[in-house]
């Protein structure tokens, strides 16, 4: 199985690793990668994986299924050849690509947080972009004071530079520590026993975290890094769900 390192460190750009297979025509299975598979929202990376003769392909698509398989598309002179089984290969990030799923995924986190608690509106969905992202809630319907109160406090806890970190929890630890209506750790299955936690704090010593929950994506370590929020619309998804849509300066 495919390890994960940006589990633990979502800043790498740039990494080696070792082709563990080929699958069909147009992909790779990697020992180990930074290339985020699509999934909770968040949308996969791109890239180049290159060899040291100086041979590259663009990483179009990182989807999971029997490992973590990496979509190429050969670079000019390769004519559909893949790396073969066994070579070293260099994976580098399109970073800007990266760095906005970061600053995107992470204010989704900090909205979620603040709907639940001001609005009492679960998330429902939420899907993350490139240059703008949507949330979806159960809410019966937001009218525009809301929306400038919502886009208010998302730019105060932005300013509050609150730190951001992820670690590891055992599920029985989870399940009584976090709350069920942020985390939905039920709709998880049993199988999985260990629970990746991503938590943004308070602010000032011993103060009580904004939002702990379950997530595998990658995010950014201070609120500060995600920039001003602007809430662009909203629109009704159904009975009793609303979208939000915001964008990052």
């Amino acid at each position: 199985m495919t390890e994960q390192p940006y589990l633990a460190d979502s800043t790498v750009r740039e990494f080696d690793a070792t082709v563990e297979r080929t699958v069909s025509d147009d992909r790779v299975v990697l020992d180990r990668t930074h290339f985020y598979p699509e999934g909770g929202g968040q949308p996969a990376d791109h890239g180049t994986i290159s060899t040291a003769d100086g041979r590259e392909w663009h990483v179009v698509d990182v989807q999971k299924h029997d490992g973590i398989h990496h979509y190429l598309e050969p670079g000019e002179g390769l004519d559909g050849e893949l790396p073969e089984a066994g070579a070293t290969v260099t994976g580098e990030l399109d970073w800007e690509r990266r760095s906005s799923h970061m600053r995107y995924h992470t204010a989704q986190h900090l909205l979620s947080a603040l709907l639940l608690d001001e609005y009492d509106a679960e998330t429902t969905g939420n899907q993350v972009r490139a240059h703008k992202a949507t949330l979806d809630c159960a809410y019966e319907r937001f009218h525009d004071d809301e929306l400038e109160h919502v886009e208010d406090r998302m730019n105060e806890l932005v300013e509050q530079a609150r730190p951001v970190e992820w670690y590891v929890l055992d599920r029985e630890t989870a399940e009584e520590e976090l709350d069920p209506e942020r985390t939905r750790l039920s709709l998880l299955p049993d199988s999985i026993t260990e629970i990746r936690i991503v938590e943004i704090g308070g602010v000032g010593e011993g103060s009580v975290p904004f939002d702990r929950t379950a997530c595998a994506g990658t995010h950014v370590s201070n609120t500060e890094e995600i920039g001003e929020v602007s809430v662009t619309g909203r629109e009704t998804k159904g009975s009793e769900e609303e979208r939000i849509t915001f964008e990052l300066d």
